[in-house]
């Protein structure tokens, strides 16, 4: 399993597996990210960006092992990734995709484009 972390203000979680299949994703604060369960032999991915610091820092601290890998573009990604599990329905399907706009915060679904490219070498 492949464990991506989005950092930021709020820290986005996904639980990946080694086929890509998202398994759980979740939004937290880096304080919840200090006692978040981790699968034994998972591996983690850290995304390199904005508030990578204190992630990296709260996983040294819980002797974690992990990967940090560039995240640039990881916000596009994980819209579109949210709208292939979430396609608009009704007649928001009829706006023009560049138009499409999630009603939450994508941090989990970044966290899970970043796994993704842990995944894709």
């Amino acid at each position: 399993m492949v464990v991506g972390i989005d950092p930021g203000r709020n820290v986005g979680v996904a639980f990946v597996q080694q086929d890509g299949r998202l398994e759980r994703a979740l939004i937290i604060t880096l304080d919840q990210l200090t006692t978040l369960s981790i699968p034994l032999g998972a591996t983690l991915v850290v995304g390199g960006g904005t508030g990578s610091e204190p992630v990296q820092a709260a996983l040294r601290h819980r002797r974690l092992a992990f990967v940090v890998l560039d995240e640039h573009g990881t916000s596009l990604e994980a819209r579109t990734l949210y709208f292939r599990d979430y396609p608009p329905r009704g007649l928001k399907r009829l706006i023009p995709q560049g138009l499409w706009w999630p009603p939450r915060p994508l941090d989990d679904y970044a966290a899970y484009a970043i796994a993704l490219r842990y995944l894709k070498g």
